[in-house]
């Protein structure tokens, strides 16, 4: 008996686009959540670099093509319902968002405070010319 599930993202679900939570592969920490689209995924299994669509520029971009800031995908998961991803990536240069910080999700509520969890590791100004 073949238990190996069918491995087939259904962008038709979410109108062509489906959300890619980004994890760190060695720590499991969440970096990004962006979203992909057919073309995105097949650049993304093709290269092994991880490319999404951007919502706002209404197109195709590889992670870190300005920043220098790539991730390597070492995983591709997908959930039960085949319309949400995760990708386990190696973050080169350190940081996966575009404002500095190690993460996107850099501020979180904790005992009624707000604060910053996680490192900005460089100024967005000298990065993004």
């Amino acid at each position: 008996m073949d238990c190996t599930p069918d491995f087939a993202p259904d962008f038709a679900k979410g109108g062509g686009l489906l959300p890619a939570v980004v994890q760190c592969a060695s720590s499991g920490e969440v970096l990004m959540l962006a979203y992909m689209n057919e073309e995105a995924y097949a650049k993304t299994l093709e290269s092994g670099d991880a490319h999404f669509w951007s919502r706002s520029r209404k197109k195709i971009w590889r992670k870190g093509e300005s920043s220098g800031h790539v991730q390597k995908v070492r995983a591709i998961r997908l959930d039960c319902d085949s319309d949400a991803l995760v990708l386990l990536v190696e973050q080169i240069g350190g940081a996966a968002c575009h404002t500095g910080y190690r993460s996107c999700f850099f501020r979180e509520r904790k005992d009624g405070a707000i604060q910053e969890c996680c490192p900005r590791l460089f100024n967005p100004e000298d990065v993004y010319k």
